[in-house]
């Protein structure tokens, strides 16, 4: 995917409230921004080494947008701290000085959840590598939270062990990262996404407090506020250590790859084996335009003729695995499957997955710019979302191909466009939109594991009612009083909604044309 800064658009217009006063606030320019920025750099140089702070507009480029490259700012300075003493520092005098904070793993975000604040500070936490340890009685990995998500599985693998959710970006997402946004990935259907597999998390508030949550054990003291943590995009604390559940490994593992006519008879089976009690390690789905552009850049011989793809898994004995792969391959059959191929070896198996995995950079060779969505809906109504997404196409005249965990409905149309012509740049803006409000009109929900950030502040308009946004809010100030930590991210203001003039879906008119339908 490309992007150049000169075609990207300004960053939306923030939102204010007493949960983020600095969400508001203009962008510091001229004398008054190299004032502030002079301020800051000479505070955070007393606390880190020279080469642990850049303010340099050359050095800081690279930290000015996470994966979605649509938004992008320069923040007054990164600090990259080395130490949990030196992290705490950071926050300390951001905390005194009034600075926002935006915390940054390995920037792979499809959200713009680590789009810098212009008036502030890029927390980057990519030094902290180290996995702390592995229990394997406990079946438990402690790792600080810059550690890549693959490297956790990789060093669990000499006991048997490994880390399950696994997203897409799994070779360079840290696990920071992950628990912020709660990624899943393409086994989440059976074992769960960043949230069931998180046990305790370590980090600092804002003013530098040390603050653990969740527990090693099986229940924790008090009130559950890990759950709290896990998904909240950075905005109520910054942290630094997680303890991982790690499972054993499966004995055997077979994949089914099955091809369909049509997109609703792929939709219905998928509904189909759910309905029968299977629960797949993995039901993924991809449209033939997703096929054909994986298969040219990875070449994993998949079926370009079908309309669509299912890939099924079944892991553990072999006695099991036989049993449900029998079963699924019944299902699949009778929900219209003309071609279902069994993996017949490991190799083969991963040769499936290959394609799925590289689905991105696949969409990347095609198209000069793309934008991932990643609504959920209910599993029954897929094929009606790939219908309606169908007809998007032709009244935006842009192309989109469809990837997406289709076990829990977890959606990630990829809308193709080029950056560089600004009405596509529009028009593929409401093209994503609409796909987030046709979704909460269906009963689902604007993100499934991407997280809010910048992207869906306005379907989140939508989907929540005023009562349940100043709720959100309420906890953000419970976390983070004075609003600095990742401020204008993830929950609207209602003043934001009622400016962008949005509602509640289930309160009134459907704001698209496509929506009417359903």
């Amino acid at each position: 995917m490309t992007e150049t800064a000169a075609t990207a658009p300004a960053l939306p217009a923030a939102d204010s409230s007493r949960a983020s006063p600095h969400a508001d606030a203009a962008v510091l320019a001229g004398d008054e921004r190299a004032q502030r920025q002079k301020q800051i750099v000479k505070a955070l140089a007393a606390v880190l080494p020279a080469h642990a702070l850049l303010a340099s507009t050359t050095a800081t480029t690279a930290f000015e947008n996470d994966g979605l490259t649509l938004f992008r700012q320069p923040p007054l300075a990164v600090a990259l701290p080395e130490t949990e003493a030196q992290v705490q520092a950071v926050l300390k005098v951001c905390s005194k000085l009034d600075v926002p904070v935006v915390a940054r793993g390995a920037g792979t975000g499809l959200s713009g959840g680590a789009t810098p604040h212009g008036n502030g500070v890029v927390l980057s936490l990519a030094k902290f590598r180290r996995i702390v340890g592995i229990d394997a009685q406990a079946r438990t990995a402690t790792v600080q939270c810059g550690v890549r998500n693959v490297s956790i599985s990789q060093a669990a693998a000499a006991h048997g062990l490994f880390y399950a959710p696994d997203p897409s970006s799994q070779l360079a997402c840290t696990i920071g990262g992950n628990i912020a946004e709660n990624a899943g990935g393409v086994h989440c259907l059976k074992y769960g996404l960043t949230l069931h597999n998180v046990m305790q998390v370590r980090g600092y508030t804002i003013d530098g407090e040390p603050i653990t949550l969740g527990s090693l054990a099986l229940d924790a003291p008090g009130f559950d506020l890990l759950p709290l943590i896990v998904g909240s995009e950075g905005l109520l604390m910054v942290i630094v250590e997680a303890t991982v559940r790690l499972l054993p490994r499966p004995a055997e593992a077979r994949c089914l790859l099955a091809s369909f006519h049509t997109v609703r008879q792929a939709g219905d089976a998928v509904a189909a084996i759910i309905a029968q009690g299977i629960i797949p390690a993995g039901l993924e789905m991809m449209d033939q335009a997703m096929t054909a552009a994986v298969d040219d850049f990875v070449q994993v011989g998949y079926d370009r003729r079908a309309a669509a793809i299912l890939l099924c898994e079944s892991d553990g004995s072999t006695d099991e695995v036989d049993d449900e792969i029998e079963r699924m391959t019944q299902v699949l059959q009778d929900n219209g499957a003309y071609r279902i191929v069994a993996s017949s070896s490991e190799a083969q198996r991963l040769q499936f997955w290959k394609g799925r995995k590289n689905a991105f950079p696949a969409s990347g060779r095609i198209s000069p710019d793309y934008i991932c969505m990643d609504s959920t809906i209910p599993r029954h109504r897929l094929a009606d979302m790939l219908e309606a997404i169908a007809a998007m196409q032709e009244r935006y005249q842009l192309r989109c191909s469809n990837v997406f965990h289709a076990g829990d409905g977890n959606l990630h149309p990829l809308i193709l466009f080029d950056g560089s012509d600004p009405d596509q740049l529009l028009r593929a803006q409401a093209f994503g939109d609409e796909i987030l409000h046709l979704s909460v009109a269906m009963g689902g929900t604007v993100t499934g594991e991407h997280g809010v950030g910048l992207e869906k502040l306005g379907a989140m308009c939508a989907q929540f009612d005023a009562d349940t946004l100043a709720q959100m809010h309420a906890i953000k100030r419970a976390f983070d009083e004075p609003g600095l930590l990742n401020p204008g991210k993830a929950v609207p203001t209602l003043s934001r909604c009622a400016e962008a003039g949005r509602m509640h879906v289930t309160g009134g008119a459907l704001p698209h044309p496509e929506l009417e339908r359903f």
